[in-house]
């Protein structure tokens, strides 16, 4: 459990946070004044958060991060504000740098449901690296806590630098298999004549060189996690067996005639697009759709750029400790170079900067002018590759004016790109829509009615989600007429999910697919509550 320190500027709703976070287990401590937020914390490791009770303006937040100062991640911090609706709620907690708001006066349940979030986020980012405090990393975090637990595969896609093989380290040291193997392999990386070999393994005399049994990277793996990076580089002959594998867990080595059983979760990460591989015929699209079970997208560098000024300091702590250099950091004006650099090479490229500033020019401040030109010009931001298509005219004419082929560039390659997206959503569509007719063969010849004066529809809830069925169980069906509203469909929703797992709200969260605070809400709201 943590230790949670209590802002005590509204009285009663400090009270009310201090009884939800002590009924849970947490150390509370409440404080009038941030500032013995400071001097009560220890040297030790010990998880810590704090909770904001009193009016919010800009000097309380900046004193609020103050009090963690030098903490990278941070701990979290959360305020009780009189507000109840959602998205001002997170407003409210991007305006004040806040992980999170809560409503005031607190729900005891809420306020635990929130608590637990956080710190289970904290201490993700403290055990893995991850580092950012912007929506799009937090998303990523969050996911990583649904996916980690189960064993379905997983596919994390994502440019190159952008940390794949850290989210798939942090999903296995979330899963049940944190204390087996976590086998990393790059697929790029392994000749092509050799890569059968390096998966399964071989006998000896399996072909020249082979002078003894080796294993593969899938029985290395056995009962942890194997990643495999790049995967859209695995040859074509290969991936038909690589399928079978992901299918039965079963092979044999190369040259073996046993074959041999393996518990393995396979991750596989790529940087390519490869349901436009899929479309163009270099990766199979069944072992594309198997592998996608569970997906993973890591965003760019430059979509959160207002982590760059902590992912900076993150890496100058780790550079300068590892070469025991000191370094006094960036002026003003360098930092804002790197913040308006696109970044083509992800947090990857923005490592490697640091750690050539700290080598380079240690007890010094780095100056604008001290940053690589190529950076400081924004040579570096990159394009999207141009397709190969048959075009004539005067393509690689210098200099060309408006209305050549040259200066339409841009504008072609957006079109082609825009069309080669919709054919492949076309396509996933088709697809979905065909395999659920397979699923329900009597919807072929009884299409579903609807509309004013037709029959109502019958939707099922279950673990699936929500499903029509034409012979419906009675107690867990929303009958849909043409007077009902969204809320109305949405309040029985809530009451069957709740039924069906015997009032247990946090299944009926998961089942429903909602996070557990909103349902608390969406109970107040609908007065479901006992």
């Amino acid at each position: 459990m943590a230790r949670v320190f209590v802002e005590m500027g509204d009285v009663e709703s400090a009270v009310a946070v201090r009884e939800a976070a002590a009924a849970d287990g947490h150390d509370v401590e409440m404080v009038e004044t941030l500032r013995e937020v400071e001097s009560r914390l220890r040297p030790d490791t010990e998880e810590t958060a704090l909770v904001l009770t009193g009016p919010l303006d800009e000097t309380v937040a900046t004193n609020a991060s103050g009090a963690f100062a030098g903490a990278i991640p941070r701990p979290p911090v959360l305020a009780a504000v009189p507000e109840q609706d959602a998205n001002e709620l997170r407003r409210i907690a991007r305006l004040f740098d806040l992980d999170e708001a809560i409503p005031a006066p607190p729900d005891a349940a809420e306020v635990q449901v929130a608590l637990r979030n956080q710190l289970d986020r904290y201490r993700l980012q403290v055990e893995t690296g991850i580092v950012g405090r912007t929506d799009a990393i937090r998303e990523v975090l969050d996911r990583i806590h649904l996916i980690a637990p189960v064993n379905s595969t997983v596919l994390i896609t994502g440019e190159s630098g952008t940390g794949k093989e850290l989210a798939a380290r942090a999903i296995h040291l979330l899963s049940p298999r944190r204390s087996k193997p976590f086998i990393a392999m790059n697929c790029a990386a392994v000749p092509e004549s050799l890569l059968e070999s390096e998966l399964f393994g071989h006998e000896k005399g399996a072909f020249t060189g082979a002078t003894s049994r080796r294993k593969g990277m899938f029985e290395l793996a056995d009962g942890g996690t194997l990643l495999l990076d790049e995967i859209g580089e695995m040859p074509p002959q290969l991936q038909t067996r690589f399928l079978r594998v992901l299918e039965t867990r079963r092979f044999m080595r190369v040259g073996g005639d046993v074959e041999i059983q393996v518990d393995v979760r396979v991750i596989a990460a790529t940087n390519q697009e490869l349901k436009e591989s899929v479309r163009l015929g270099t990766f199979r699209r069944d072992l594309y759709y198997r592998l996608n079970v569970l997906h993973l997208e890591l965003p760019a560098l430059r979509q959160r750029k207002p982590d760059i000024p902590l992912l900076v300091r993150y890496f100058v702590r780790q550079v300068s400790e590892a070469h025991d250099r000191d370094f006094k950091g960036l002026a003003p004006e360098a930092m804002q170079i790197l913040l308006e650099y696109d970044w083509p090479g992800n947090v990857r490229e923005l490592r490697n900067l640091v750690e050539s500033m700290v080598v380079l020019a240690p007890g010094s401040v780095i100056r604008a002018t001290d940053i690589p030109p190529e950076i400081r010009s924004g040579q570096g931001r990159s394009l999207l590759p141009i397709p190969a298509l048959p075009i004539e005219g005067s393509l690689q004419v210098a200099g060309a004016g408006e209305g050549t082929v040259a200066a339409k560039i841009p504008q072609m390659e957006f079109i082609f790109r825009t069309l080669v997206e919709m054919k492949m959503d076309l396509e996933d569509l088709r697809t979905e829509f065909e395999n659920y007719r397979g699923r329900h063969p009597e919807l072929a010849s009884s299409p579903l009615p609807a509309g004013p004066g037709l029959e109502p529809i019958e939707i099922e809830v279950g673990d699936g989600g929500l499903t029509v069925v034409p012979e419906p169980d009675p107690v867990s069906v929303i009958r849909l007429t043409p007077d009902m509203t969204m809320d109305d469909v949405e309040r029985e929703a809530i009451r069957i999910a709740l039924e069906d797992v015997g009032g247990n709200r946090r299944k009926a969260a998961e089942r429903l697919g909602i996070g557990e605070r909103t349902l608390y809400r969406k109970l107040r709201q609908y007065e479901l509550e006992d």
